[in-house]
C-alpha cells in the first residue's frame, strides 16, 4: 500500500520504519525542518517499562491542589488555561479511580517491555551507536513516598519486571557521585530499565528508512484530511492534494487539529516538559545511568559526555515562554544529587516541549473509525519509551498481521464511553 505517515518525532519515524519493512510504500510529512525536532528532541531519555505510568492515579487530584503554590513542584498549571485544557483537567481526575489506573498501569507497562525489546533487537540489527547508559534508581526521600510506592512495588512483582529495594547506602554503591550531604530514606533501583538519547536514535533510523525507500517531506505542513478512496493529504502551498491508500496520524500535538477536521474531537492537551543538558565537569561527579527524584518527578540522566536533567509537566500557558520556576526546579534536583556533575557556565541546553497528552494516560493505537486513517499518538512523556513496540502494534493492524500485544487498552472506545 501507499501510506502516508504524517509526523517525524520519535512515533512518526519509528512506524514509517516498520511499515517500510512490511513492503508498503511509505511517505512522511513533517512541518519542522528535520526529524525529531519537538518532543522527541531533548526529553528526559528515560526508557523505563518499570517507571511507566498513566497520569491518572489514585490521590493525583489531591496532590496537584496540595503542590499548587509550591515552589518547586513537579505539575504547573499556567495562564492562560483554554476551556478545552480544564475539561481534560476533570476528565483526567475522573480517571484517578484505582481500577482504572490499575488497568492503564497494566497495559502501558506491557507495551513497554515489547517497545524495549524492539528497541534493543532494531539498535543491534542496524548497528546504531548512540548515547544510553542501562539502569534507573528511583530516589525516594521520605516514608510517605516509600509508602506510595508499595503497590507499585506488587504492580512490578506481578508482571515480573526486575527489581529491588535499596537502602540509602546500597543505593549509593549503585551510583556513588549521590551528594553525601542529601539524605533520603531508600532507593528501588530497576536494572532492565534505561536512557538513551531518543534524537540521535530517530535521526539513525530516519537514514535508514531512507535506504529502504521511505520519502520524506521536511518543512510541509499538513492542512487537512479527506477519506474517499483512500485517503487524501492536503498540503500547505499545494492545489492538488496526494492521495494515498492509507494514512498514519504521529503528528503529537497536531493530531487533534487533524483530527477535528474530519468530525473526531479527542481530549487531547498539550503538556510541557522541560530539560537542562550540559557537558560532564568531572565523570567522577556524575551519574552513570538514570536517576529519578521521586517527589519533583525529575530525572537525571548520563548520555554520553552529557547530564541531562528533565522532567515537569505544565499545562496551559505558551510554547516560547518558559517557566522559570520550573528551571529553577531542574537545577535544585541536579544540585541536591550531582553538585558539580556538569558545566554550567556555559554552553547549557535549556529545552521546552509539547507532548501531546490524553486525560487517562494510554496514547491511542489503531483505527480511527475513519476508513484509511490509524492513529499512533498521545503518548504524552511516554513517547520515547512507547515508541518502536507502538510502531510495530500498529504496522500489525494495517497490514493484518497477528497481533504480538494486547491492543484493548489503547483504542478509541474508552475516549466514547
Amino acid at each position: 500500500m501507499r501510506i502516508a505517515v504524517i509526523g517525524a518525532g520519535i512515533i512518526g519515524v519509528t512506524t514509517a520504519w516498520e511499515l517500510a519493512r512490511d513492503g508498503h510504500e511509505v511517505t512522511v510529512f513533517e512541518r519542522r525542518i528535520a526529524a525529531a525536532e519537538e518532543g522527541s528532541f531533548a526529553n528526559s531519555g528515560l526508557i523505563a517499562p518499570g517507571y511507566t505510568s498513566p497520569w491518572a492515579t489514585p490521590g493525583m487530584p489531591l496532590r496537584v491542589l496540595r503542590q499548587l503554590f509550591a515552589r518547586h513542584s513537579p505539575v504547573r498549571h499556567t495562564l492562560p488555561l483554554s476551556g478545552s485544557d480544564i475539561a481534560w483537567m476533570w476528565k483526567s481526575w475522573r480517571a484517578c479511580s484505582v481500577d482504572t489506573s490499575h488497568r492503564n498501569r497494566q497495559a502501558m507497562q506491557g507495551l513497554a517491555r515489547y517497545s524495549r525489546d524492539r528497541l534493543r533487537a532494531l539498535a543491534t540489527e542496524q548497528e546504531f551507536e548512540f548515547d544510553r547508559s542501562q539502569g534507573l534508581l528511583v530516589l525516594l526521600r521520605s516514608e510517605r513516598e516509600q509508602g506510595q510506592w508499595r503497590q507499585s512495588l506488587e504492580l512490578l512483582r506481578q508482571q515480573g519486571i526486575a527489581h529491588r529495594e535499596l537502602k540509602p547506602e546500597e543505593a549509593r554503591a549503585i551510583e556513588p557521585a549521590l551528594n553525601p550531604d542529601t539524605s533520603f530514606c531508600g532507593a528501588v533501583h530497576l536494572p532492565d530499565d534505561e536512557a538513551g538519547n531518543c534524537r540521535q536514535f530517530a535521526l539513525l533510523l530516519k537514514n535508514a528508512a531512507l535506504r529502504r525507500g521511505v520519502r520524506f517531506g521536511f518543512s510541509t505542513t499538513v492542512e487537512r484530511l479527506t477519506p474517499g478512496t483512500g485517503m487524501d493529504v492536503h498540503l500547505a502551498g499545494e492545489g492538488l492534494p496526494q492521495r494515498f491508500d492509507a494514512a498514519v496520524l504521529c503528528a503529537g500535538v497536531d493530531s487533534a487539529r487533524l483530527l477535528r477536521g474530519l468530525g473526531l474531537r479527542l481530549p487531547m492537551a498539550r503538556v510541557y516538559g522541560y530539560s537542562v543538558s550540559a557537558t560532564v565537569r568531572e565523570p567522577l561527579n556524575a551519574p552513570r545511568s538514570a536517576v529519578v527524584d521521586e517527589r519533583y518527578k525529575v530525572a537525571i540522566t548520563r548520555l554520553g559526555q552529557r547530564v541531562r536533567v528533565g522532567g515537569g509537566a505544565e499545562l496551559g500557558g505558551h510554547e516560547e515562554r518558559q517557566s522559570k520556576s520550573a528551571i529553577r526546579t531542574l537545577y535544585k534536583v541536579l544540585q541536591d544529587w550531582f553538585p558539580g556533575a556538569g558545566v554550567l557556565s556555559s554552553g547549557v541546553q535549556t529545552w521546552k516541549g509539547a507532548r501531546a497528552m490524553l486525560p487517562d494516560g494510554p496514547p491511542l493505537l489503531g483505527a480511527s473509525g475513519i476508513p484509511g486513517l490509524w492513529l499512533n499518538c498521545g503518548h504524552g512523556s511516554s513517547g520515547w519509551t512507547l515508541g518502536c513496540g507502538s510502531a510495530r502494534a500498529v504496522a500489525d493492524l494495517i497490514g493484518s498481521l497477528p497481533a504480538e500485544i494486547d491492543l484493548s487498552a489503547f483504542g478509541m472506545q474508552r475516549l466514547q464511553r
